[in-house]
């Protein structure tokens, strides 16, 4: 093991995380070998550049000590992954990952008092560039960000922590999912086939290793941050996002619960009448009317399209409204965003793919239902939040793979897709504006833009769970 090399004075004071942020610059448009010692032997394996950072540039022991790496100053150090586009621009690779979930004992500890709240209240995060073929020694770093968790964050973080220890505490971490939460997730950590770990109230059931983790949408936002500023290196970022609710608000109820009471004054009534209500101009919106409809609704007309909100951005959240006919059926099936062929080929790892992020994100779904057979006459029915279930996601796993496995060879045609009629939940379809709309894919050829879809039987499932429920 190699001994850390300690210089006569450290060049940062231990008790000043504005001291430690400023010495990190200095890392930043280099690499680690920049600064290692000779005899320094490298360390391998998930979580290792970070103990290395801390060992070669900030001199520090790396130790299982739950307290924040720079304790005296209140500060945890992160180093995150960014992968490049193919238009050269820097994209966040996977979530933040905090502190591994130790299901018997986190049990016992409140908020305030867990060690993801401890450690990461303050953080400095430092984004490196992944390269697979080099060793962690020469990765770049290119931004340095010290980030407190903003008042309003941790509010909603709180609310996250707590539905997972809920269910843990009913001997359901097994049915853990990252879509339960809105900022904080419970990720798996591990690969598949590792042995399942006891769980409090259930020990019949094992459960897979999980971490707290900030999302993949939440660390985009800081990136995005970060981008806009204009410099390499930011604290005390500003947030530039329409709100939905505020810090007063959620000391009271969760972010859920406020967005669900701004509907109930309007469940049952034509949508005619809500958009009079809310001052919708049903005419300048007549493909959107039930999605305008719901913004208005759901930002108390703040916004017109809350899926770009601060707190739907952060979360990876998706409003999305569903029609149900007077018969009960769904005609139309649900779109989603167009497939990036370019980030299917580059991705090997389902968790780290841009549809596992969309699938297993939370939703908001806005149903309206239509009171008079063959009328039209839709009224607001229901509006509740939903994640998908894990057997779903498992199938969804080989939805990806098979997508995956035809970009790849580049059979992006519709004879090779998962169609609507094979019933398998998801199914790929055209979603270009004509044409000569098209897309690439790694090899440079442009395609027709297809889309990822919920079967529409799929749907008008979610919603009769709901209804059953």
């Amino acid at each position: 093991m190699s001994k850390v090399f300690l210089p006569k004075e450290l060049p940062y004071d231990v008790k000043d995380a504005k001291s430690i942020f400023e010495y990190s610059k200095g890392l930043l448009s280099k690499t680690l070998r920049d600064f290692v010692w000779e005899g320094y032997v490298p360390k391998k394996g998930k979580g290792s550049l970070g103990q290395m950072v801390e060992n070669i540039y900030f001199f520090l022991e790396t130790n299982s000590n739950p307290a924040s790496d720079f304790s005296e100053a209140g500060l945890e150090l992160k180093c995150t992954p960014l992968k490049k586009s193919k238009s050269d621009e820097y994209l966040i690779k996977e979530r933040l990952v905090c502190n591994m979930i130790n299901y018997c004992e986190v049990v016992d500890q409140d908020f305030e008092h867990s060690h993801f709240y401890l450690k990461c209240q303050l953080m400095l995060i430092m984004f490196y560039l992944h390269n697979a073929e080099k060793g962690n020694l020469d990765l770049q770093f290119l931004y340095s960000l010290l980030w407190k968790l903003p008042e309003k964050d941790l509010l909603i973080i709180r609310h996250d922590y707590e539905v997972i220890i809920n269910k843990i505490k009913e001997g359901k971490a097994h049915e853990l999912s990252e879509g339960d939460t809105l900022y904080l997730g419970a990720c798996r950590k591990g690969q598949k086939g590792d042995s399942l770990v006891k769980q409090p109230n259930n020990p019949q059931i094992g459960a897979p290793k999980r971490a707290f983790s900030l999302k993949t949408a939440y660390m985009r936002t800081l990136l995005h941050y970060i981008i806009t500023s204009g410099t390499n290196c930011v604290s005390n970022v500003s947030n530039d996002e329409t709100e939905l609710v505020s810090a007063q608000a959620l000391q009271k109820q969760s972010f859920e619960e406020i967005v669900l009471n701004r509907f109930k004054p309007y469940l049952k009534k034509n949508y005619e009448e809500i958009a009079k209500l809310t001052n919708v101009d049903l005419s300048k919106c007549p493909k959107n009317k039930f999605a305008m409809i719901a913004n208005a609704i759901a930002s108390s007309s703040t916004c017109s399209n809350i899926n770009q909100s601060e707190e739907f951005v952060k979360a990876g959240l998706t409003m999305k409204t569903i029609r149900v006919q007077y018969s009960g059926t769904i005609k139309e099936a649900m779109s989603f965003e167009n497939i990036n062929y370019i980030e299917v080929a580059e991705c090997d790892d389902w968790l780290d793919s841009r549809l596992y992020e969309i699938f297993s994100s939370r939703f908001m779904f806005v149903v309206y239902k239509e009171q008079t057979k063959d009328k039209g006459d839709f009224a607001l029915d229901d509006v509740f939040f939903w994640t998908m279930p894990q057997k779903n996601l498992e199938s969804a796993e080989d939805y990806w793979n098979h997508i995956r496995e035809n970009v790849l060879a580049e059979k992006i045609s519709e004879e090779y897709w998962w169609k609507a009629s094979d019933k398998k939940n998801f199914h790929v379809r055209p979603k270009g504006q004509n044409a000569a709309d098209l897309a690439a894919s790694i090899s440079g050829k442009k395609f027709k833009k297809y889309c990822y879809w919920f079967n529409n039987d799929y749907v008008r499932g979610i919603v009769n769970s709901r209804n059953n429920k």
